[in-house]
């Protein structure tokens, strides 16, 4: 289970996705584009719609759990670039047939350093 870090927000995402956000964040960002990153809260959560402005001057950390690079999936990627250079932006979807991925959620870094996690068919999803 991975980690996408931005700015005090924090969102596990399993490495695969992680890896297929990674490659078209960083191509947008490196053009000096900003947009939106936004997807479909778990139910664990309180359902509703989640989503973070991207800007290539705010730190960006992608942390993976694994030690090994995931094959990427062309497909998906050019799915993904695509919904990120629309009105919309980045919205994350799943790998298979393009769904909208239901099971992500962001907090705020806690400033008293507690932590919520809520179960998702993704993985965790972890507030730090």
């Amino acid at each position: 289970m991975g980690s996408l870090t931005y700015d005090r927000v924090v969102v596990e995402i399993d490495d695969r996705t992680l890896a297929h956000l990674q490659l078209v964040i960083v191509q947008k960002l490196r053009r000096g584009e900003s947009f939106l990153l936004s997807w479909q809260d778990s139910a664990a959560v309180g359902s509703g719609r989640s989503s973070i402005w991207l800007n290539p001057a705010i730190p960006l950390y992608f942390k993976y759990a694994g030690g090994h690079a995931a094959t990427l999936n062309r497909q998906w990627i050019e799915d993904l670039s695509r919904s990120a250079n629309s009105a919309p932006g980045l919205v994350i979807v799943s790998e298979a047939g393009s769904l909208p991925v239901t099971t992500l959620t962001a907090r705020p870094k806690s400033p008293i350093d507690a932590k919520t996690t809520a179960r998702t068919d993704t993985g965790l999803i972890q507030a730090v």
